[in-house]
């Protein structure tokens, strides 16, 4: 028989290619979320349209499975994410909460908690040359604002059900996933995607708006990587928190770049130094991750993760008769 899975957040971005991730390993999948996926359809053996802010609907989305992975969360770019405190922390406790007690009362065996690089402290991320973040790290605490604060809340409630004996729970702190078939515009986009769509809507030799002075940095996973490490540890025996991320520093400018010689164009830059910019500096640092798991880390270079989602985003634009029809495929 094969083993059940939920998938939590099945609508959305990461959460979508997880249940095609866990059909390649024949895995019986049910995806819930408050909407269908946007880009193609559902690979879920059922998919069930539920709101999980609410008790009673985590209740039916838990039941009859062994496994959990819980990627539902109300969230975005810079942009949403600095400007909905109120919404991002309400709407993500709830949904945090209510799953772990459902998983409980279910008896599920394991859940797989998505957290953010966004809990660590904004004093250690003041530089844009910034220190490699180790998970240790996140204590004093600072983390940012609304998501970043519910974030490390339900890493610690995820602990609590853990230490109890209630349900085994893993956490894996995410670094900026990018990839197709994601959000590319409306707001909650990320760098990756926004910039990939400003230079698809380009002429050659055209000028995009870059937020902040573009010399803040990141690092940039992309998603198959992503979905690897969810599953390795998922099925691991560490139940804090790992880093799950690329750790190749780069800045926004740097990204810009990269994309720029994808696209064959020469772009220029329009900083706007009065929008939301996040911390100067944000990289993780992946000691524990390759120690559990033999060596392995998130190792798909930025450039071969920005070349199929710049590709697949110009396509969608042309599609849309936004842009010139292209040719190219992924």
């Amino acid at each position: 028989m094969p083993r059940k899975a939920l998938v939590a957040g099945a609508g959305g971005f990461i959460g979508h290619a997880m249940v095609r991730y866990l059909k390649e390993k024949e895995y019986w999948v049910r995806g819930v979320d408050i909407k269908a996926p946007e880009f193609g359809a559902t690979a879920a053996d059922e998919f069930q349209l539920l709101d999980l802010r609410r008790r009673d609907n985590c209740l039916v989305a838990t039941h009859g499975v062994e496994e959990v992975y819980q990627l539902a969360a109300d969230m975005g770019g810079i942009g949403f994410i600095t400007t909905n405190h109120a919404e991002i922390a309400t709407n993500n406790v709830l949904i945090n909460t209510h799953m772990l007690e459902a998983a409980w009362l279910n008896g599920v065996d394991t859940l797989m908690y998505s957290s953010s690089a966004c809990v660590y402290p904004q004093y250690l991320q003041e530089s844009a040359d910034v220190t490699p973040l180790k998970e240790e790290d996140c204590y004093p605490a600072d983390a940012e604002e609304g998501y970043g604060w519910e974030k490390l809340y339900s890493e610690k409630l995820a602990q609590y059900y853990n230490d109890d004996g209630r349900v085994k729970t893993r956490v894996a702190r995410f670094h900026n996933v990018f990839g197709p078939y994601g959000t590319y515009e409306g707001g909650r986009e990320k760098a990756p995607a926004a910039i990939c769509r400003k230079i698809a809507l380009c002429k050659a030799e055209d000028e995009i708006e870059v937020w902040g002075d573009g010399e803040q940095t990141r690092s940039f996973m992309y998603i198959d990587d992503c979905l690897e490490g969810i599953y390795r540890i998922a099925k691991s025996d560490h139940s804090r928190p790992l880093n799950l991320g690329n750790d190749y520093l780069t800045t926004i400018n740097g990204l810009v770049e990269i994309v720029a010689k994808i696209a064959g164009k020469t772009i220029a830059r329009r900083h706007d130094l009065s929008a939301p910019q996040g911390v100067r500096g944000r990289n993780s640092d992946n000691t524990k991750l390759r120690e559990l798991f033999g060596g392995w880390e998130p190792a798909i270079s930025l450039e071969e993760g920005l070349k199929p989602t710049y590709e697949w985003i110009e396509q969608e634009l042309s599609k849309a008769g936004r842009i010139a029809t292209v040719a190219k495929a992924i």
